[in-house]
């Protein structure tokens, strides 16, 4: 077990998680009522990480699904995620009246642990030692944490011009990454 593969792994799943990129997206959810509980969020993105890591490609089998196409769903979400945030159009929406918990479905997947993070772990393991990932995955998961539970200090920071700004910019990026991932999986 290397520091520098430990902190490769680290690094490479970031990048690829990019929370600091998704907190524009959370701030939004909040905005709109969407309850996020950093907890719940940060295990959950946890399971999906670790269990794509020791069984993602079988989890996948069982049920018909390839990689690629777990992909393609992952990017339409995240497209409709990108248009809620350019347009104002509201594609997610919860039935009951009390506010709705955004910890799982958007946060946890597809934004945290989405596909392509879910794609990388699995390359990652032809690369560095399962101990090594996990260590990569744990790091992650606390900036994760700390990023969940800085959200209110954060948006009241944030003045609402910067935040309107900072939603639509990366509402068009989400797009462009949903694109990306689509053509890339198209094949």
């Amino acid at each position: 077990m290397a520091i520098t593969a430990i902190l490769s792994v680290t690094m490479i799943l970031f990048s690829v998680i990019d929370i600091i990129g998704s907190l524009p997206v959370i701030i939004d959810l909040k905005k709109r009522g969407t309850t996020i509980h950093a907890p719940t969020a940060t295990l959950t993105a946890g399971i999906l990480m670790v269990a794509f890591l020791f069984f993602g490609v079988a989890i996948l089998g069982v049920f018909g699904v390839e990689v690629k196409s777990f992909a393609l769903a992952g990017s339409l979400i995240i497209f409709f995620i990108g248009l809620e945030m350019v347009l104002g159009i509201h594609f997610f929406r919860s039935n009951n009246s009390e506010s709705a918990s955004g910890s799982i479905v958007p946060i946890a997947f597809p934004l945290l642990a989405g596909a392509g993070t879910l794609t990388t772990i699995l390359s990652l393991r032809s690369s560095f030692h399962t101990i090594e990932i996990l260590l990569g995955i744990a790091f992650n998961l606390a900036i994760i944490f700390l990023v969940l539970r800085s959200t209110p200090f954060l948006e009241r920071k944030l003045p609402k011009p910067a935040t309107e700004a900072l939603r639509k910019i990366f509402g068009i990026l989400l797009l462009a990454i949903a694109i990306q991932m689509f053509r890339k999986n198209m094949g």
